[in-house]
């Protein structure tokens, strides 16, 4: 199966907003990223708008040709919001107003209540609905009870392991979730912290259908530009795939 790639286009909002500007707009980034073979461009409208605004939202909303998809709280804001400009999916998110970016997976065990009814009036609007999860077994199943659709597996843990074998232990939880998840019908995608030095190992993951990237390509592209920068990590997470199936 392809591996999709998503496109977080947040950090371009940051360059624009950090001088109070007009430019870089995240909507030329996400065409540029769309053009060069992104599947999908993800934006996380936070509540204190720190970089993504609800312009930004509504101009992707009209101008994204592949699949938008919103990263967001599980709040009644976030959720009038998705009933006003309607995104592809929604990806519900833990969020905390001190942090620099999302710090960790969605304990959708703990709220498994509130999330099934927040979850129930999302899919109403007919809006896929994923979470953003640790490669966690636990999380997995109450994933699947609060019937979303879909989860992305926090791959933060994998990413900033120093030795090798936690790294290698933090791959085989990541293995082991999708693994599951896929049983249970969900789809599965990954992401936080990927980058062109580390995602071989994710990506080859046969379960894992979408990586979520952001920083290490908007990083690259200050660089090497943005069309170069996302064609080079497709053409990254292809030839994993390709090397698991060939292997």
């Amino acid at each position: 199966m392809p591996i999709r790639l998503g496109v977080n286009v947040d950090h371009v909002a940051t360059l624009r907003n950090q001088r109070g500007e007009r430019y870089p707009d995240p909507a030329d980034a996400a065409f540029v990223a769309e053009r060069a073979g992104a599947s999908q461009i993800t934006i996380h409208l936070r509540e204190d708008r720190r970089h993504i605004r609800d312009r930004d939202l509504a101009i992707l909303r009209q101008t994204v040709t592949t699949r938008l998809n919103l990263e967001m709280a599980a709040t009644q804001e976030m959720l009038k919001v998705v009933f006003e400009h309607k995104p592809d999916s929604a990806t519900l998110v833990p969020e905390r107003r001190e942090e620099l970016t999302t710090e960790g997976g969605l304990d959708v065990a703990m709220h498994r209540e509130n999330l099934k009814r927040y979850i129930r009036q999302l899919r109403e609007a007919e809006v896929w609905v994923s979470l953003f999860i640790e490669p966690d077994l636990d999380q997995v199943r109450a994933a699947h009870k609060v019937e979303a659709n879909a989860i992305e597996l926090h791959t933060g843990k994998y990413c900033n392991a120093a030795m090798r074998a936690d790294r290698a232990e933090e791959l085989a939880r990541v293995v082991d979730a999708a693994k599951a998840a896929r049983r249970l019908g969900l789809a599965v995608y990954a992401g936080h912290g990927l980058g062109y030095h580390n995602l071989r190992p994710i990506a080859a993951i046969d379960e894992i259908e979408e990586l979520n990237i952001g920083h290490a390509i908007i990083a690259r592209a200050v660089v090497d530009g943005l069309d170069r920068a996302v064609r080079d990590m497709v053409a990254c997470m292809a030839e994993a795939r390709e090397s698991r199936a060939s292997g």
